[in-house]
């Protein structure tokens, strides 16, 4: 049997190692918990330091230079290109008769209109017997005169006689034919001011409107920069407002004045006669000024706002950096730049619209086929 005070030293030895072993435990979880806190304000530390941005990638393209048509747009009124006004040409008097209507095609000398002429019909049946009395009288003296019975001063004056009535009548038959309106030249009918009972007079004006052979015409307004470059014999298509076809056409004349106000002057494109095309219409026009090596860029790479159309290009510190430019003919290969590029710029092909001027970005070439070598 153990001794009472040696079982009292086993119990101490026991909670002193039990105790030992907690005081151990509880160090380590110290430690443990110090390493989390370190670890958390590391990570912590980590996210509040600030990241530099990563710039975004664009596709770029350099454009070079390429050899295509000059395209000019202008806008103007629909002509005749020769119009005849039609008017009388006589004493006038009241309309008896309208034969054409606005469209119709007139031969050269075909009749528009008529002129009530009863009055002038009947003078010329009084000259005509006139004439015949005359005639009749100056017979009978020259059957006379081989037998001395008429002298040749009378026959002078019989002669004299029927040759005034003679002239009388081809004067008043001259009237009559001017009683008939006319068309100076074939043509198309544009308007018509005559109507049947209508009392005319060379004061009355114009009474028919005609475009000479059909002829039509675009007086396109042109800037003075534009006018410039544009020649007789260059290509032309005009399109009329609200149709959708367009025309083929030539200039034939560019105006030597320029409008002191406007700034602006007139190329005159000749047109063949077509219904959709209606003198006194607006249309547009589409003139071909030759040809020029341009850059071509994308449609993509265009964009537009109220103040001019632009790209942007990247600069030499890959910075992107808007330029203003100005566009030319669309093409199937791209949209011509007539200025505002050399076409050695990198151009931004797509996202330029999310871009800033000055903002850093990561360019990456595009293969095109007008890429500068």
């Amino acid at each position: 049997m153990q001794p009472v005070g040696a079982e009292n030293d086993d119990q101490d030895d026991a909670r002193a190692a039990l105790q030992r072993r907690y005081k151990t435990f509880g160090l380590l979880v110290l430690g443990l918990l110090v390493v989390a806190l370190l670890a958390v304000k590391l990570l912590t530390a980590n996210q509040d330091a600030p990241r530099a941005p990563m710039p975004q990638t664009v596709t770029v393209v350099v454009p070079g230079r390429e050899m295509v048509e000059i395209a000019i747009s202008a806008t103007g009124t629909l002509a005749a290109r020769r119009e005849m006004p039609v008017g009388i040409a006589g004493e006038g008097g009241m309309i008896s008769r309208v034969l054409v209507e606005p469209g119709d095609w007139v031969a050269a000398g075909q009749v528009l209109a008529t002129i009530e002429r009863s009055v002038q019909e009947q003078q010329a049946r009084q000259l005509r017997a006139s004439i015949a009395l005359a005639q009749a009288e100056l017979d009978r003296a020259l059957s006379l005169q081989s037998r001395g019975f008429v002298s040749k001063a009378d026959i002078d004056r019989k002669t004299a006689t029927r040759d005034i009535a003679r002239a009388q009548y081809g004067e008043i038959n001259a009237r009559i034919g001017r009683l008939d309106i006319r068309a100076p030249a074939a043509g198309l009918v544009l308007e018509r001011k005559a109507e049947p009972g209508q009392v005319v007079s060379p004061g009355s004006g114009t009474l028919f409107r005609l475009a000479k052979g059909g002829e039509l015409e675009l007086l396109a307004r042109l800037a003075e920069s534009d006018l410039i470059r544009l020649a007789v014999g260059n290509r032309a298509s005009v399109t009329p407002v609200g149709s959708d076809r367009s025309f083929d056409g030539e200039i034939w004349q560019v105006a030597p004045v320029i409008d002191p106000q406007t700034r602006q002057g007139i190329a005159r494109i000749a047109l063949s006669y077509d219904p959709q095309l209606r003198p006194g219409g607006f249309a547009a026009a589409r003139l071909v000024a030759g040809k020029a090596a341009v850059p071509l860029v994308p449609e993509s790479a265009v964009q537009g706002d109220e103040q001019a159309s632009y790209v942007y290009i990247i600069d030499a510190d890959n910075k992107a950096q808007r330029r203003a430019i100005k566009i030319g003919a669309v093409t199937d290969r791209g949209i011509a730049v007539t200025e505002g590029l050399n076409g050695n710029e990198q151009v931004v092909v797509l996202a330029g619209a999310f871009l800033n001027p000055g903002e850093k970005v990561l360019p990456v070439r595009a293969k095109a086929e007008g890429d500068a070598k």
